[in-house]
């Protein structure tokens, strides 16, 4: 009985309309409909992404055997891994087991143990450790699908966006909040960028494993939050103004990789500086100017801050510092 009072007492809070809205809104005002027949977002519309993810799931793997693979052989990028180290029982249950790169001392050890060279031990550990990681092929795949998903949500959302009056005045966010209907084109852009983030949070785990991987874990988590949470109390206005900046950058990284894994190096570096400056515009200089001064500033001007207000703008500065770690990595 406890445990189920204790649910139920967090599950009224957390769709508690004092939370989620200004003062006088209720989740009753955002069920009807507006004259022109549209109708506002509502929470239940998130779980629609669920089974979109798994779409996505499926169709990239579809997409990197059948088209990306394709591509590669024209490319004549070859599935050559690295090369195997010598079968050895006892340096297997060391690298699997103890460590993947052994100290000195037990360096000395296994050298009297198995009567080998400690610089053969050493090249075996080297060659092992490389026997772990993806091949070109691989990769290519990985990132020409990443591409072309990243370019379809990209154009789709500046296409969408041209024609909106808060692409072009970001006050045109918060006047007459909540009270703004979602467009089909509107929603079919959230929830499909919300079906990608969700499937890099689950495919991370069988996806080559990168130096950044706990980084990209919490950018992509906090990304499914920020959609969703958006969603729910109808910031989808300055959502698609967030979603579509950060798509910008993101396609130009993926074509630095396939330049590079396709060994076309003067592509690469072009693509790479182009990135570059675009992540640096985008993420560290439109974001914060752009995108926070309207959630921080505009917003509180228009309509006040309230609950959910506080936690929206919270996790955006988390992004913000995410990204700046993120250059300062790089």
């Amino acid at each position: 009985m406890a445990v189920s009072a204790a649910a139920a007492w967090l599950w009224s809070g957390l769709w508690n309309e004092r939370f989620w809205f200004p003062s006088n809104v209720t989740w009753a005002d955002l069920e009807r409909e507006t004259p022109e027949g549209e109708g506002y977002p509502h929470a239940s519309h998130i779980l629609a992404a669920l089974p979109l993810a798994a779409g996505i799931f499926i169709l990239r793997h579809l997409f990197e055997r059948f088209i990306a693979k394709r591509c590669a052989v024209l490319l004549d990028i070859e599935h050559q891994g690295p090369r195997r180290a010598q079968p050895n029982a006892i340096l297997e249950k060391v690298f699997t087991s103890v460590t993947k790169c052994p100290d000195a001392r037990r360096l000395e050890s296994l050298s009297k143990q198995l009567d080998w060279d400690v610089r053969k031990i050493q090249r075996w550990f080297r060659c092992r450790r490389n026997q772990d990681k993806p091949s070109i092929l691989t990769k290519f795949c990985e990132s020409m699908w990443r591409l072309s998903y990243y370019l379809f949500m990209f154009t789709h959302g500046l296409r969408y966006l041209w024609s909106s009056p808060w692409f072009w005045d970001t006050r045109q966010c918060w006047y007459n909040y909540p009270f703004q209907p979602i467009t089909s084109s509107l929603y079919f852009y959230y929830m499909m960028e919300l079906s990608l983030y969700l499937s890099l949070v689950f495919s991370q785990f069988i996806d080559i494993k990168r130096k950044d991987f706990l980084i990209m874990f919490i950018h992509h988590f906090i990304a499914v939050g920020l959609i969703s949470f958006s969603y729910i109390n109808n910031m989808v206005r300055v959502g698609s103004l967030i979603l579509c900046l950060h798509d910008a950058s993101d396609v130009l990284l993926e074509v630095a990789k396939l330049a590079n894994y396709a060994k076309y190096q003067q592509l690469c570096d072009a693509a790479f500086i182009l990135f570059s400056v675009v992540f640096i515009v985008t993420r560290l200089g439109i974001f914060p100017i752009w995108i926070l001064n309207t959630t921080l500033f505009e917003s509180w001007e228009i309509i006040g801050p309230y609950q959910s207000w506080w936690l929206f703008n919270g996790l955006l500065l988390l992004l913000q510092t995410m990204a700046m770690e993120a250059t300062y990595l790089d």
